[in-house]
């Protein structure tokens, strides 16, 4: 480790959330979704929701700071940020880059925040209803290579049939997050359970994903206050330290038309390394996890290249019980996740994460102490965030 690090300097003090809708079905427009979520995390966090001085999102956000911090009466703006890339893996760029405002001396208090009212704006899991297909589309489009789900299963086919993998693994990681989500009102699929014989009977969207491997479409909106380690500690709850945050992606992912030299990946092989080496621990020291699911071969592949189990270790590892809050070998989204609880572009995996060091989470790891975020599988760049009980200081 060197003095340039960003180790338990900061800490999480507040999360703020919505309630949770299918899509479309906001009565609020996007924009008041995102200051509702704000106003929450501010209330949370014990502050005075004026005193929020930074702005951070992802994912083509637009909500523009400016237009937040009127809204809100914040008293100055000194940080505005927005972490590049489509889909999930800016979430916890985005609050990697709120805590290097904090830790730099830009910001007392960063929010990091989306909202989503898709009912407003359009689905993200359809493909693009456009006269044309230019650039790289038009290298797949005119064969029917359009949506989300068609895109990222050729992915996950590779990496499946290059290591044996079996479609029971992708079930485990659904049946997980409907498992947890049972034991959370919030969740949009709450009292909705997952069997095996319903996943097994249910409709394939793209082989090899059925219906159920593939995340939700939701309005809402959450918000997580950043502050320094020293304020943190005096707020109204035990501060979610931040002992690392990681943003990348390896070599030529964004090659278009599927050019990738490493194909069947999500996209973390060289950023986990880095992660952990800031941290100072590995994997075996992770209580729980929160792993973004925009389809379940991306969790699948962000757990063998975040180092948790070999490819060929899948088939065994990937099971409900191992996945299973509190006595599991690696609880994992145990609020619901993208699939169960809401898919707010994978910022609720945050706020879970908070909890679960908090001790206050819906399906509680018992004594949880390290807790990890791994945001947007199979997109570039993606990113990564561990938080902890205490600073680090002594590993």
């Amino acid at each position: 480790m060197t003095e340039h690090t960003i180790r338990g300097k900061t800490a999480i003090a507040g999360i703020g959330e919505t309630r949770y809708y299918k899509r479309g079905g906001s009565p609020d427009p996007e924009f008041k979704l995102g200051l509702q979520a704000i106003m929450a995390a501010a209330d949370d966090a014990g502050i005075d929701v004026r005193e929020i001085d930074g702005f951070a999102s992802f994912s083509n956000d637009r909500n523009d700071p400016a237009r937040i911090a009127a809204a809100l009466g914040t008293r100055e703006v000194t940080f505005s940020n927005m972490f590049w890339g489509g889909g999930g893996g800016g979430g916890s760029g985005a609050v990697a880059n709120g805590v290097a405002a904090v830790a730099a001396g830009y910001s007392k208090y960063v929010v990091a925040y989306r909202s989503l009212a898709q009912g407003q704006f359009g689905r993200f899991g359809q493909g693009a209803a456009v006269p044309k297909a230019a650039g790289a589309a038009a290298f797949t489009a005119p064969y029917g290579l359009m949506s989300p789900a068609q895109t990222f299963a050729m992915r996950v086919r590779r990496f499946m049939h290059d290591h044996g993998v079996r479609q029971e693994a992708l079930r485990a990681v659904a049946r997980a997050s409907y498992h947890h989500a049972q034991a959370n009102p919030r969740a949009v699929m709450y009292g909705r359970d997952l069997s095996d014989e319903d996943y097994d009977n249910s409709r394939w969207i793209v082989e090899p994903f059925h219906l159920f491997d593939c995340c939700q479409e939701n309005d809402g909106a959450a918000a997580i206050i950043i502050t320094s380690a020293e304020r943190a500690r005096d707020l109204k709850h035990p501060p979610a330290y931040v002992l690392a945050a990681a943003q990348g992606s390896d070599y030529r992912q964004a090659a278009p038309s599927h050019n990738a030299p490493d194909y069947g990946t999500s996209n973390f092989k060289t950023l986990a390394p880095k992660l952990y080496a800031m941290a100072g621990l590995g994997p075996g020291e992770v209580d729980v996890l929160q792993s973004y699911e925009n389809f379940t071969g991306g969790v699948m592949m962000s757990i063998v290249e975040q180092g948790f189990c070999s490819p060929g270790e899948v088939n065994d590892f990937f099971t409900l019980e191992n996945f299973s809050a509190p006595a599991g070998k690696l609880p994992l989204n145990t609020s619901g996740g993208n699939l169960a609880e809401c898919y707010m572009h994978g910022l609720e995996l945050i706020t879970e994460a908070v909890r679960q060091v908090r001790g206050n989470g819906v399906c509680q790891v018992p004594g949880a102490n390290i807790s990890m975020v791994t945001s947007g599988p199979m997109v570039q760049p993606v990113s990564s965030l561990i938080l902890a009980r205490d600073t680090g200081a002594d590993r």
